[in-house]
């Protein structure tokens, strides 16, 4: 049998199989904090820092703010926002009174935050002053009896304000006097003198936090997930990285409304006492700013992140030996851009190298990661505690030998609950096997070797076939990213009457290289020396940039229907 659970082993000497799960909530995980380390920093945000003792005192009229609402065990509230500290607040006192947040990204379209607002539920939402217009544009569709608005601008310190007044503040539309609101410091106010019991008590079991993800499927849908789930996850995370101690800092750049923000940037921090960095809204520029002024510990990010730090000057001479731990997440790491960044790590000062993870938002999101100074190149890593993996043929709940693909299946402390009003798909993703476990199947293709280490090939639904062969586009932007010429690439499969699917390729030059025929065909003649004949590219197509999504990873789909709009128009002419 494959089923692998492994000690990990590393420097820091051999991390347990299997660890304590507290069996309350979230609340009472950041609460024991706050009261063991008070004088602590929970997090910074622009400036302004807030400490552990200050969070709880933070926490407690949240939570009796949303009583005063009407918020009861069980509703949804909505959480817009970006990190910020309102955010965070609210998170945690949703989860205080025994209600569930659903956790929307604020960029999101009226359409898209109405179908979330809808499928939740949702009492009562909260988002910034600049998002508003979005919600009054939806407000008459919903059901929506509480909209809660903060301003950035509340949380900052006195100087920061006035900066804020004369520069950003300026392109937020202004309020109308009369809107349906309740503004964050009177809704903070509402709370201060409720009479009566304002916590109640959830177990680990209980639900929690509705995330969103496109499944198996691609069609988007909530994902709920436990207290257990998160206070699961913090205790790997802290395992899985022995060298963290309380006060060390992460640069909380991945969004919260994202399981890899808010489960390990954010929950995973706090629920340790360390200390988050907030980053609200970000640039290359701004996160490697804030990275060297903060001396941060811990970084957590997409691969795409790391290539534009590649491309800062500003990163020329910068001295990043603070940094414990660097982790890459959400996308694919081709095996060039990790050999690029461990280099560029080592050239300013880092004593640690890129730990490439993956995980599912399904499971809330890593549950596998790259144990330290036992990479294999091409690897995701081993299982955290607790986490079992499984290779299976796809289709069924049979295992392969080692060595062979097949569909990535997970159990563990973290594994969803649901997929919200969706109980067919959820039956279909979560499936007990004779061992009696109940397992994710990801929708993932990859391969685990004898020692437990696993290998992401590519999602299945990706996969292209071409003249009966399949075809990985992941593979083929790890060679394409390996020539001199490319700085990243994106590989998709094209509609094509003969083959079924024909190979096209998008690609960013690096700095300097010039998009021309004869770079076109350098390209050309080194896939075909590098990649089977039925894999090789039958056409490249330069970019000056490459599509991504809100989380930032490569939005592949987004070329799909580039390229399918393209064979339609054709078809009507």
């Amino acid at each position: 049998m494959n089923t692998v659970k492994t000690p990990w082993l590393n420097n820091y000497g051999e991390v347990p199989p299997t660890l304590d799960y507290p069996d309350g909530s979230m609340w009472e995980r950041i609460k024991s904090i706050c009261e063991k380390y008070p004088d602590n920093i929970a997090y910074d945000f622009m400036g302004k820092t807030t400490t552990y003792a200050e969070l709880s005192v933070k926490l407690d009229s949240c939570a009796k703010a949303l009583k005063t609402l009407g918020v009861r065990e069980g509703d949804k509230v909505t959480v817009c926002m970006p990190n910020c500290p309102q955010a965070v607040v609210m998170f945690y006192a949703i989860n205080g009174v025994g209600a569930i947040a659903n956790m929307v990204h604020p960029l999101s379209g009226e359409n898209e935050i109405k179908f979330y607002l809808k499928e939740s539920g949702s009492v009562a939402a909260i988002t910034l002053d600049q998002f508003y217009p979005k919600f009054a544009a939806i407000r008459a569709e919903v059901d929506l009896p509480h909209l809660i608005i903060a301003t950035i601008k509340d949380e900052l310190s006195p100087i920061m304000k006035v900066g804020y007044e004369l520069t950003s503040a300026r392109k937020v539309p202004k309020m109308p006097k009369d809107a349906p609101v309740v503004y964050w410091n009177d809704f903070i106010a509402l709370g201060k003198n409720y009479p009566s019991q304002y916590l109640v008590q959830r177990r680990a079991a209980d639900p929690a936090v509705v995330l969103y993800s496109g499944g198996t499927t691609g069609v988007t849908k909530g994902i709920l997930l436990s207290n257990l789930n998160f206070n699961a996850l913090a205790e790997q995370i802290i395992a899985t990285n022995p060298m963290f101690r309380p006060g060390d800092k992460m640069l909380a750049v991945m969004p919260i409304f994202h399981g890899f923000g808010l489960g390990v940037s954010i929950h995973s921090m706090l629920a340790n006492g360390g200390r988050c960095i907030l980053v609200p809204r970000f640039t290359a520029e701004s996160y490697a700013k804030l990275l060297v002024k903060h001396r941060c510990n811990f970084i957590a990010g997409v691969p795409t992140l790391y290539e534009a730090l590649l491309r800062l000057p500003s990163m020329e001479g910068a001295d990043l030996s603070c940094l414990k731990g660097v982790f890459s997440g959400g996308d694919s790491l081709s095996v060039e851009l990790k050999k690029r960044f461990d280099r560029f790590l080592a050239e300013h000062g880092a004593p640690i190298k890129v730990r490439e993870g993956y995980g599912t938002t399904e499971t809330v999101t890593a549950c596998c990661l790259t144990p330290l100074h036992l990479a294999k190149e091409g690897s995701i890593g081993q299982p955290f505690p607790d986490t079992f993996f499984k290779i299976v043929r796809v289709g069924t709940t049979e295992e392969v030998p080692y060595g062979e693909e097949g569909e990535i299946c997970i159990a563990g402390p973290t594994v969803m609950m649901e997929y919200v009003n969706h109980p067919e798909e959820t039956a279909n993703t979560l499936r007990v096997h004779d061992d009696g476990k109940t397992w994710v199947h990801t929708g993932d293709l990859g391969v685990m070797d004898e020692e437990g280490f696993v290998y992401f090939r590519q999602r299945i639904k990706r996969m292209i076939i071409t003249s009966g062969y399949n075809v990985y586009p992941s593979q083929l932007e790890n060679i394409l990213d390996a020539h001199e010429l490319v700085h990243m690439s994106c590989v998709i499969g094209v509609k094509d009457p003969v083959k079924m699917q024909r190979v096209k390729a998008f690609v960013m030059l690096k700095p300097g290289v010039q998009p021309s025929e004869e770079n076109r065909q350098i390209l050309i003649e080194y896939c075909r020396k590098n990649m089977a004949r039925y894999a090789v590219p039958k056409e490249i197509e330069f970019r000056k940039s490459l599509p991504k999504t809100l989380v930032g990873k490569v939005a592949y789909r987004e070329l799909e229907q580039e390229e399918l709009e393209k064979e339609n128009n054709k078809t009507a002419v």
